[in-house]
């Protein structure tokens, strides 16, 4: 292993920035160029059809025959255009990856004669294996059937591999009973059951608004080090994660490489798949240095949720493609390095009439913030009845490392607001009662034209917040960098829907009564700001002092996956899923069980490569190294020196035979804790096991291995080193 570490060292050392040469002189001109978006289907489809594809999307009905037919025709004719020979369903099973079977355009005639087919019903439907991924239960092994339906709100694409081009078509994922099993499909029925939530409360402001799109914009960290180096670390292969390391005398404690200058091979990696996901319809616009050595960032305009998702999905998939052309690994792991900043995938998210007002941006007119104030009041609403929901929406055994650790958000779920908004609230709180009579100016009256007409960056950002407004969106921070969205902007969207559908359920009782629309309005808010108020928090999050200060708000704090997805499986989550239609008890209880089970095999997969890295390589070059001290420390007695010569080696000794002691009791100890674990039967029970009592070994281990790498000679250690991985470019 030491030999491989130095060859590894010795190759990332003589790596040189890969040239990259773009397309076009502007972006903008290759800007979808792979996509078979808006005017691909003007220039390859008859005008008829044309028209009634785009109605069936606007509308969201079901597309016709004889329309799939006409855009399969226009479909294979662009993509072989392109030199396409394939194409794919392409979907999100609950892997956590995206899935493809590839079919070749390529058919036979019912005379033999070779043909290029695709037709409608190939577009439309497909019939994966459904057994061999993710169920929950719903299916046995031996019940294979699934289907893949075309999603034709997100457009084809033409990905190309090793030469091989490939039109790839975006699907959900079904059993053949009917259950969903993907994120794709959830995802769709939260963003249909939150728009028609939210065009019913618009048209107490605007009869004109007939449909409410959810944006979202994803920011995305990532980690860059060596392929050699990579491969170096049988760990990071195996889990995406250094499970040992000391940390190097210098970490991100000068903040030097924050907004730094970009390294130039890195930069040559950025600029590389940014031209792939500019082709691909991907409009990213910011790219730099993040807080943590070799750590970087990049983020995209905002798109519709669903369409956004979709190509962050494409876009991890894309920078670990073009990274090993550049002999480069991207790191998606939430905290691959101890001791420096993790890594988060922030999802921006906000909703816009079809009237062009943004949902959550005050207007320069009182009526336009009362607007404002409902949805933004009804948000947080939501996220104070549902913030277990919500935290269980982003846990995964990864995220656990990163939530709470002194660079994320803590795993309690809060809002910040900002000051100047947090003191719009407690105004509203105060006068909202305050009585009106003939002739009042009902929104000077109430307070509401307080609120000024350009809020953007009015108030300071707070990184430490889970869930943030940023001006004219909220920022769900949580997410973890190597997650699907779509656990979580499902989750946010069905909350927030449920919330607004109580909203406006409410104020129509208050109207019936007799009261004023806006009266009526306000005093619902006004009740949803008192009883939300503990969700709020504009202070370091980060901070001990707030999670006493959340406990005694009576806030959770729930810090590990298996008690956080406990939240998935109440009486409360399951009524509020089906009532929108998102979840049926079964799905929800089916993603219950698969969530537990990919905690369960990664927290084994790491125990098992931390045991075999610590027995067959770590002890070994410590009892190595320590014979070497004790062949000096005989050669010292031998010379006629006294003790005192020797005393500090011997003393050396004594330490590394302690941490080897220390190690391999843990790691047997850890692997019996393992089997007692894996003979439980029950999913849950087994998941808090590894949890509490597998995972539990992890952090000794570590330590006495950690010391040991202080202690043996450099040249002898088998690892590559955090200063290795985290200060090669």
């Amino acid at each position: 292993m030491a030999i491989l570490r130095f060859k590894a060292l010795e190759l990332a050392d003589t790596r040189q920035p890969l040239p990259v040469f773009t397309s076009a002189e502007r972006r903008s001109d290759n800007f979808g160029k792979n996509v078979f978006n808006l005017d691909a289907m003007r220039a390859n489809m008859p005008g008829e059809y044309f028209k009634k594809l785009q109605n069936a999307i606007k509308q969201g009905a079901a597309v016709e025959r004889s329309v799939a037919d006409a855009v399969a025709a226009a479909m294979k004719t662009w993509a072989m255009a392109k030199g396409a020979t394939h194409y794919t369903h392409w979907f999100q099973p609950l892997t956590g990856s995206t899935a493809e079977k590839h079919d070749s355009f390529f058919d036979l005639n019912s005379d033999g004669r070779p043909i290029e087919n695709f037709k409608g019903s190939a577009l439309v439907q497909q019939e994966p294996d459904a057994s061999s991924f993710p169920n929950g239960g719903i299916r046995n092994t031996f019940e294979a059937r699934g289907y893949t339906a075309w999603d034709p709100t997100s457009p084809a694409f033409i990905i190309e591999t090793a030469g091989a081009k490939t039109l790839c078509i975006p699907t959900i994922f079904v059993a053949y009973t009917g259950e969903a099993l993907d994120y794709k499909a959830p995802l769709l029925k939260s963003l249909a059951a939150l728009e028609k939530a939210a065009v019913d409360v618009c048209q107490y402001f605007d009869k004109d608004v007939q449909r409410v799109n959810t944006t979202l914009g994803i920011e995305q960290e990532y980690f860059l080090v060596d392929k050699a180096l990579f491969n170096a670390r049988p760990d990071l292969v195996l889990t995406g994660r250094t499970l040992f390391g000391h940390a190097p005398a210098k970490g991100q404690q000068l903040e030097d490489h924050y907004f730094g200058s970009i390294p130039s091979r890195v930069h040559a990696f950025m600029l590389d798949f940014e031209e792939e996901a500019n082709k691909l319809g991907i409009p990213l616009r910011t790219r730099h240095n993040e807080v943590a050595p070799n750590q970087f960032e990049c983020a995209p305009t905002f798109e519709d949720a669903n369409l956004a998702v979709d190509h962050n999905q494409l876009l991890m998939d894309i920078m670990d493609r073009v990274a090993e052309k550049h002999d480069l690994k991207v790191l998606l792991h939430e905290k691959p390095f101890a001791g420096v900043n993790g890594s988060g995938k922030h999802n921006n998210w906000a909703m816009s009439t079809d009237t062009g007002v943004n949902l959550l941006a005050p207007g320069r007119k009182p009526k336009e913030n009362l607007q404002f104030l409902t949805f933004f009041v009804n948000v947080i609403k939501a996220v104070h009845t549902h913030g277990a929901l919500l935290r269980a929406s982003i846990a995964s055994a990864s995220n656990d490392h990163r939530l709470g650790a002194n660079e994320a958000p803590p795993a309690i779920m809060s809002v910040f607001v900002g000051s100047m908004l947090d003191s719009v609230l407690d105004e509203l709180e105060r006068t909202a009662k305050v009585p009106l009579d003939k002739g009042d100016n009902i929104y000077l009256k109430l307070g509401i034209d307080k609120i000024p007409a350009i809020l953007l960056d009015n108030t300071d950002r707070n990184r430490t917040s889970p869930f943030a407004f940023t001006g004219n969106k909220f920022e769900l921070r949580a997410v973890g960098s190597s997650a699907n969205c779509s656990s979580a902007m499902t989750t946010l969207n069905a909350v927030v829907a449920d919330q607004l559908i109580e909203f406006k359920k409410s104020v129509d009782e208050l109207i019936e009564q007799g009261k004023k629309k806006e009266v009526a309005i306000v005093d619902v808010l006004r009740e949803y700001v008192i009883s939300s108020k503990a969700i709020r928090f504009e202070g370091n999050g980060y901070s001990q002092e707030w999670e006493d200060e959340a406990a005694r708000r009576g806030l959770p704090n729930v810090r590990t996956t298996p008690q956080a997805l406990d939240a998935l499986v109440t009486a409360d989550a399951e009524a509020l899923f089906a009532r929108h239609g998102i979840f049926s008890t079964v799905e929800l209880h089916a993603r219950h069980e698969i969530l537990l089970e990919e905690y369960i095999k990664k927290i084994q997969i790491e125990g098992r490569t931390m045991g075999d890295l610590a027995i067959n390589h770590i002890i070994p070059t410590a009892v190595a190294y320590q014979t070497k001290l004790i062949e000096n420390v005989r050669g010292l007695r031998e010379l006629g020196l006294d003790d005192e010569h020797s005393q500090v080696t011997v003393d050396t000794i004594k330490a590394i035979s302690r941490h080897i002691s220390t190690i391999k009791t843990e790691v047997d100890a850890m692997t019996n804790s393992r089997k007692v674990a894996n003979k439980l039967e029950d999913t849950h029970a087994r998941a808090i096991a590894y949890c509490d009592t597998v995972k539990a070994h992890f952090d000794t281990i570590r330590r006495s291995t950690d010391k040991l790498e202080l202690m043996v000679a450099d040249e002898d250690w088998p690892l590559v080193k955090y200063r290795e991985l985290l200060f090669r470019h």
